[in-house]
């Protein structure tokens, strides 16, 4: 069993299956629920991020919000920085910059060669710290180059700004570079906890490299949670979506436990992007015990079980992305208030 695991935090990820206004709601209610945080999705290209964090913050008082996550290629160190500035304006202390380093092949349609992903990752997190610590920064990087760089603050107290950052990561590499510097890592979702007891070994390392601890180091991961009093039900809307990353991310899904012969089989039928149609038809060479080991699925009292598990090796604070229609049953099933 990991350090510093505390069964009783728990957040929640909201992607684009709502109107914003919707989600708004689901962020009130997670607040009186007793929820850390929120954690609003940005991946592809679908719903830009921070715009529902500023909704999800000017409408609660106390839950946090993160970004989970923006990437560090389209956005320059200097505007990462004001816009969460801009956004601990809005709701001091409350708000998380989760960075990530996007994927292919989306960056290379937009005109991104992803190089050097770590280097790129250290040289963001170095840079959007020091601005966001009130410093004047200067700093010639291979990827980040800054000259003399401060937030501008015109009508305002000029502050330090609290904001943790963490590294959306999934591959050890990554993994390693999180534990090393930054606050926390927010670890993904669609993986086994097989796949977590990797992941801890890789981030001890990183920040052994910093004289740190595991310990210190915070351990949120998004949680896949298709709760349905219909078991049937609910393994079926979990099974679409494991379905698609089965395809798209079949490194993730093998290091993860799955066999070989469903990722080909799965590789046949869909391409990128996936038709509706291609995902419903390889979704039904995808068993229940697949989509039981990588997701929280089944009824509320299945889905905490399967939640327990990934707390338990090593997740500090579940995220959990309701699949449901019903998204208030799952808060109600995991409230802690």
């Amino acid at each position: 069993m990991a350090e510093d695991v505390n069964s009783e935090r728990v957040a929640l990820y909201l992607q684009d299956a709502h109107p914003i206004r919707d989600a708004m709601e689901y962020a009130r209610a997670a607040e009186e629920r007793g929820f850390e945080a929120v954690w609003q999705a940005e991946s592809r290209l679908v719903r830009e991020a921070t715009v529902p964090m500023a909704a999800f913050l000017s409408t609660t008082d106390t839950i946090k919000v993160g970004s989970g996550v923006v990437n560090n290629w389209t956005r320059n160190p200097a505007l990462l920085a004001s816009t969460f500035s801009t956004l601990d304006d809005l709701a001091p202390g409350r708000v998380i910059l989760g960075i990530g380093a996007w994927w292919d092949p989306l960056a290379a349609k937009v005109g991104i060669e992803r190089r050097r992903p770590l280097q790129a990752m250290r040289e963001t997190v170095e840079a959007v710290r020091g601005l966001l610590a009130n410093e004047v920064v200067t700093y010639d990087g291979d990827f980040v180059h800054l000259d003399g760089v401060e937030l501008d603050y015109v009508h305002q107290e000029r502050r330090a700004k609290d904001v943790p950052i963490y590294i959306g990561a999934t591959g050890m590499k990554m993994m390693e570079l999180a534990g090393e510097i930054a606050d926390g890592v927010v670890l993904n979702y669609l993986v086994s906890p097989t796949y977590n007891a990797r992941a801890m070994d890789h981030l001890r390392q990183g920040a052994a490299r910093a004289g740190r601890d595991l310990a210190d180091i915070d351990r949120p991961q998004l949680v896949v949670c298709s709760l349905d009093e219909d078991r049937g039900r609910a393994l079926d809307a979990a099974r679409l979506l494991v379905t698609q990353y089965l395809g798209q991310q079949p490194h993730i899904m093998k290091a993860s436990g799955v066999p070989s012969e469903l990722l080909d089989e799965i590789g046949k039928v869909l391409t990128w992007p996936a038709t509706d149609e291609e995902i419903e038809d390889a979704a039904k060479l995808v068993p229940d015990e697949v989509v039981q080991m990588i997701t929280a699925s089944g009824t509320a009292d299945e889905c905490r079980a399967k939640v327990a598990e990934y707390t338990a090796d090593g997740c500090t604070c579940p995220i959990l992305y309701p699949l449901g229609a019903d998204v208030s049953a799952m808060l109600d099933a995991f409230a802690t208030a």
